[in-house]
């Protein structure tokens, strides 16, 4: 018998309460009882995206919350910036570009975050530009872009800031109200401790003047269906009842830990997580002036296959984390401390990737990391 533990940035492992409660008899959602819940929800979501304007909820992944945030704020032609800090920056101009969409492409070293400064310029030279589209947490490269700055900048202007906080909401901070964020997308299986298969997003009163003349096509991802729906309650057509019920309990959880308690423990795994990378003399990937709390990437050391790095803590031991993505792949692994994840989950991890490296050839002193790990955890009481 094997234990498994799952430290991949999406999917993340579930709560307990979260998995029980899907469980629970279907009920049908054309009804008052699946009304209190979606309200429960709306309301829920709108306290987690630090938001008074509308949450809507798709049966997708955060892809699909993506593609309703291009369809719902461009028509074919409009010209629109995207942040390509790595691969799902990458997804924001392959979406786009797929509704013959223009896109001014900012391109960022892999493991560094957008220079504001350079979105402002691009805006200053093109009046027309009708969006921004960025990313919270470059989860390919372990980056977290400076959301907060970029809003200012763009507030400033006609055009409207897209985020994609799908690895970040709920992980870290995000004040989409007060940073400007005008459409926020995230998704499920992330910080929010669900499985995958909700998408989400938010619309402010800026952005529903634009949703209002785009003319890209959509039938189930539009926006003002969407719209007449929730105002009644409701939905457009089916959800996901039992993730929706499971997305209550989660934020049941998220409400009695309090937010600012989350990004806490989030920022005292990271650099518990860093700080033993660095003392079994591994070099982190990502700038340390933008890494992320939700995730630490790592080069593979020389002379050792990376693929089969993964492979070995996954198969032979059950400790899952994640490769590197695109032109990445093979060079870097990727632990998540996001979530329903804790601080034994993380010793655990840094303990198997001790073993596997040394056992791999990589010398070092065993029991660095996780030596590491606890001084960091005594000094840091996660509440």
């Amino acid at each position: 018998m094997r234990k498994n533990y799952l430290l991949t940035p999406g999917p993340t492992p579930l709560p307990p309460e979260v998995s029980q409660v899907m469980g629970r008899p279907i009920i049908h959602h054309r009804t008052p009882q699946f009304q209190k819940i979606l309200k429960e929800a709306s309301e829920g979501l709108k306290y987690v995206f630090q938001t008074q304007n509308d949450v809507f909820i798709f049966a997708s992944s955060g892809t699909g919350a993506m593609e309703a945030a291009v369809v719902n704020l461009c028509s074919p032609n409009d010209k629109v910036i995207t942040v390509e800090a790595g691969k799902f920056g990458e997804r924001w101009t392959e979406i786009c570009s797929s509704y013959r969409i223009d896109t001014e492409v900012i391109n960022v070293e892999w493991g560094k975050a957008v220079n504001p400064e350079n979105i402002r310029q691009k805006l200053k030279t093109d009046s027309k530009i009708k969006a921004v589209f960025t990313t919270l947490c470059e989860t390919s490269t372990g980056v977290v872009n400076d959301i907060e700055a970029i809003g200012k900048i763009v507030k400033e202007t006609d055009a409207v800031l897209v985020v994609d906080a799908i690895s970040g909401l709920g992980a870290i901070d995000l004040k989409t109200d007060a940073w400007n964020c005008d459409v926020v997308v995230s998704g499920s299986q992330k910080g929010l401790m669900l499985p995958p298969g909700l998408g989400f997003i938010s619309v402010s009163k800026k952005a529903w003047n634009l949703i209002k003349i785009a003319n890209c096509p959509r039938y189930y991802f539009d926006l003002i269906k969407a719209k007449e729906a929730l105002d009644k309650v409701d939905t457009p057509f089916t959800p996901a009842i039992s993730l929706i019920v499971a997305l209550n309990e989660s934020i049941k959880m998220i409400r009695e830990e309090g937010l600012e308690n989350i990004f806490r423990r989030h920022r005292i795994m990271a650099e518990a997580t860093r700080k033993a990378i660095k003392a079994m003399g591994l070099e982190l990937f990502t700038s340390p002036e933008c890494a992320s709390d939700v995730v630490t990437a790592v080069k593979v050391p020389q002379g050792i296959d990376g693929e089969k790095l993964v492979k070995t803590m996954r198969d032979t031991y059950g400790v899952t984390i994640a490769g590197g993505q695109s032109e990445l792949k093979g060079k870097i692994f990727r632990i998540a401390h996001m979530g329903y994840i804790e601080e034994f989950d993380i010793i655990v991890c840094i303990s198997c990737l001790e073993k596997v490296l040394y056992d791999m050839g990589y010398k070092f002193e065993l029991g660095t990391g996780t030596k590491t790990l606890e001084e960091v955890f005594l000094e840091n009481k996660i509440l």
